[in-house]
């Protein structure tokens, strides 16, 4: 646990840079806004932890610095299309019969089209929204940052000396999430999984950082979407099932109760197969809720400041101090989430792994050490 003290000394040195970072797309959205018109928190809330097909960056006066991305969908009636998100705001709402389905509809926000009847439907999406490009960011960034730390052990194979400054932050980093998650929870044959646990826990750690971030290319909410943890979970699934023992499945199908609760009724295999799926979608929706609930709270704090600007000077000053101090104790809050979350999510991994991975034979074991 002393890399883990480490490691938590060296986070509260970043709480300095982040601490501060208020959330911008409260202010952006009320500049657009006349004075009377009532501030919109749903609107604020959701254009900020939703998937876009366009990136805004921020507002100055009446200029918009947003980035469009690629709109790749195909159409089972005219087959493939590509094009810039911006092509659909250039041509009045429409571009090659595609448009962005109006609030209230049931795909909202999603890329839709026309059948012959008028209904709206949905073409098969591949476009690059605002979450992908965000994830393919900061996996560039993690690559980055693994190979340079890579690269210094390559040029230094016989160090007698411990690496400093940042190849030495990393180094702990890795140390404790083997040494006191893997390892333990896993067993003997713990550097099998090590690598993938080691990639779950770094790649979690950064997209929550860089959520944190609220300027690009940070700002965006990766692993506030469902379906980014839905896969991270997935994977947890099919290293714990496709690797499991003889024992483990064992335990599942035939478990070690009395037998009237497997004969005639299985009722303890049942639910020790629901089990297999029950883990994995408690990872999924454990990450997702916790990440998404900060930033909403943020935002709902921020909110604050635009809702009291009519209710008079006195109020609204008093509350904008007390969201500010709010947000920043949020951030630092956030900071620290961001690397539970990840420990959580790479701890309760392991642990699957290693159930899965148990022979329940200790005496056999034993025995043949002796001899």
């Amino acid at each position: 646990m002393k890399q883990l003290h480490n490691i938590m000394a060296g986070i509260c040195l970043v709480i300095g840079m982040l601490a501060c970072s208020l959330p911008t797309q409260a202010q952006e959205t009320q500049a657009e806004k006349s004075d009377a018109n009532p501030v919109n928190v749903k609107e604020i809330l959701f254009s900020h932890i939703g998937d876009t097909y366009e990136w805004h960056i921020g507002t100055w006066g009446h200029v918009h610095a947003t980035i469009p991305l690629p709109i790749i969908v195909y159409s089972k009636t005219t087959g493939w299309h590509a094009f810039l998100s911006s092509r659909i705001e250039e041509n009045g709402g429409t571009y090659e019969g595609f448009s962005l389905a109006p609030e209230g509809s049931r795909y909202e926000g999603k890329i839709v089209e026309q059948d012959e009847a008028g209904n709206e439907v949905r073409p098969i999406d591949l476009s690059i929204t605002k979450i992908t490009l965000a994830l393919f960011i900061n996996s560039l960034l993690l690559v980055c940052i693994i190979l340079g730390v890579a690269r210094w052990y390559k040029k230094h194979p016989q160090s007698p000396t411990a690496p400093g400054g940042f190849v030495g932050f990393m180094e702990m980093f890795v140390m404790m999430v083997n040494d006191d998650i893997i390892k333990p929870s896993i067993g003997p044959n713990y550097k099998k999984f090590a690598p993938y646990l080691l990639t779950v826990f770094f790649f979690i750690f950064l997209n929550n950082l860089m959520g944190l971030i609220p300027i690009f290319p940070g700002g965006a909410s990766v692993t506030g979407n469902m379906a980014v943890t839905m896969v991270l979970a997935v994977c947890t699934f099919i290293a714990v099932n496709l690797f499991g023992t003889k024992t483990y499945w064992k335990d599942i199908f035939w478990p070690d109760v009395p037998w009237w609760l497997k004969v005639p009724i299985p009722i303890m295999p049942f639910i020790e197969f629901f089990g297999i799926f029950t883990k994995p979608f408690a990872l999924m929706i454990r990450l997702f809720a916790n990440m998404l609930a900060g930033h909403m709270a943020m935002l709902v704090l921020t909110c604050l400041i635009f809702i009291s600007a009519s209710m008079g000077p006195a109020l609204n000053g008093t509350l904008t101090v007390a969201s500010v101090l709010f947000n920043i104790f949020m951030n630092a809050l956030e900071l620290l989430v961001a690397f539970i979350q990840a420990y959580v999510f790479t701890m309760l991994s392991a642990v699957f792994i290693g159930l899965a991975q148990e022979q329940h034979e200790p005496k056999k074991i034993e025995l043949e050490k002796t001899k």
